[in-house]
């Protein structure tokens, strides 16, 4: 007879260890464990502790949150840990972020946390600790998809707001198997309902915003700190070469950034390219943002069979190439080996650095089937040979 967790024990005989962040998310998830008989342990990762982060609302793991954690571990009667996890979280986390945004990149911290410390390092340890499985409060669904081997397959949850297959694609067959979401069949309301019904101390406290380690939410700010020297001054041009203006660093810009430009404008004007080779910003209309192709690398493949078993006419699926769009239709295809997305219409904004994730459909639930970082993105014809040219005509540095 298999538990409420799909493993065959009885709760009382079934350990495990939940990650929490201290929010109301992963607290309503080792409380609810609790209630229903499982032998429940709460861990908390101290990944980051400076200045006004202890005081910063909507953060996670550390300060005030680890306070919190330790309070809901004690009114719902669990033994509750605090690993410090900083070195391996500025290591594994915070410096390549950092360089990713230096190389003119958009990356995507969450996904590199979920992947190292959370679903690796934090796994291994409660695998040490004799746990059957490891809980998180993150909105996704976690489904039986095959009896004979217990593999299982992630799913878009119920609560589409609160969906975060997004920042999930990386997770492995493996840890999918021995992680557990048990949110991902309730709307988010409901989680505050249970929180408040139980008297959570965390039950009215706000949902973590922007990235946990950026205590204002500038993340040029970080860069300028831990790495001073890459702030080299350039120029912002426009696609057919016209200078406008200069910049004090590309890390300060994204790919589809409209406002904070500081050059003067007549027509709306966005980040079309940046250009760390030569400290470059190029600009150009919203039309030349539209992205139709990207070639990804480091992919994570969570569908049936090998990803190069895939027809060479291609696959059709869904994909996401940013967290706050709808998934759209796509072709999955390998192009001299490298896995390349054609999508069925362009998307703006998309920057090297971020992920493209796969759905097996559009239905709201549908099955995550991995995905891949983007290392290229191809605009039309027009744009594409407007960068080549730039690219042959490098500027000079702006003095410093």
């Amino acid at each position: 007879m298999l538990n409420s967790l799909d493993i065959n024990k009885k709760p009382e005989d079934t350990r495990v260890v939940v990650a929490m962040s201290g929010g109301v998310d992963s607290s309503v998830v080792a409380a609810i464990l609790k209630q229903q008989g499982y032998e429940v342990i709460g861990i908390t990762l101290q990944l980051y502790d400076h200045g006004a982060a202890i005081e910063k609302k909507g953060a996670c793991c550390a300060g005030q949150d680890i306070e919190d954690a330790r309070r809901v571990a004690d009114k719902i009667g669990i033994p509750y840990y605090v690993l410090d996890y900083e070195k391996k979280f500025r290591e594994q986390v915070i410096n390549p972020f950092t360089e990713s945004y230096i190389e003119g990149e958009t990356p995507i911290p969450c996904v590199a946390c979920n992947q190292t410390v959370k679903f690796s390092d934090l796994l291994a340890t409660a695998k040490d600790l004799g746990a059957d499985c490891l809980a998180t409060g993150h909105y996704i669904e976690s489904r039986l998809i095959d009896e004979a081997t217990r593999r299982r397959g992630l799913y878009r949850p119920i609560d589409h707001s609160r969906d975060q297959s997004y920042f999930l694609f990386a997770t492995t067959q493996e840890q999918i198997d021995y992680l557990r979401f048990p949110l991902g069949g309730l709307p988010k309301s409901k989680t505050r309902e249970i929180a408040r019904e139980m008297a959570l101390v965390v039950a009215e406290k706000s949902d973590s915003q922007d990235i946990c380690f950026v205590p204002q939410g500038k993340y040029s700010d970080i860069i300028a700190k831990l790495r001073p020297e890459a702030a080299v001054h350039g120029e912002i041009i426009k696609l057919d070469g016209t200078k406008l203006g200069t910049h004090e660093g590309i890390f300060n810009f994204t790919i589809g950034q409209r406002r904070g430009l500081g050059i003067a404008q007549g027509d709306p004007l966005y980040v079309v390219e940046l250009d760390s080779k030569n400290a470059r910003v190029i600009v150009g209309s919203r039309e030349d943002l539209a992205t139709h192709k990207v070639i990804l690398r480091d992919v994570n493949w969570l569908g049936d069979g090998a990803i190069e078993d895939i027809p060479e006419t291609g696959l059709d699926i869904f994909v996401k190439v940013r967290s706050t769009r709808p998934p759209i239709a796509a072709i999955l295809k390998l192009e001299d080996g490298s896995p390349t997305i054609t999508l069925s219409e362009g998307e703006h904004g998309v920057a090297n650095g971020q992920a493209c994730v796969f759905y097996q459909d559009e239905s709201e639930q549908t099955r995550v089937l991995g995905g891949g970082w983007i290392t290229k993105s191809e605009r039309s014809d027009a744009t594409e040979a407007a960068l080549i040219t730039l690219s042959e005509q490098p500027f000079q540095h702006a003095a410093s």
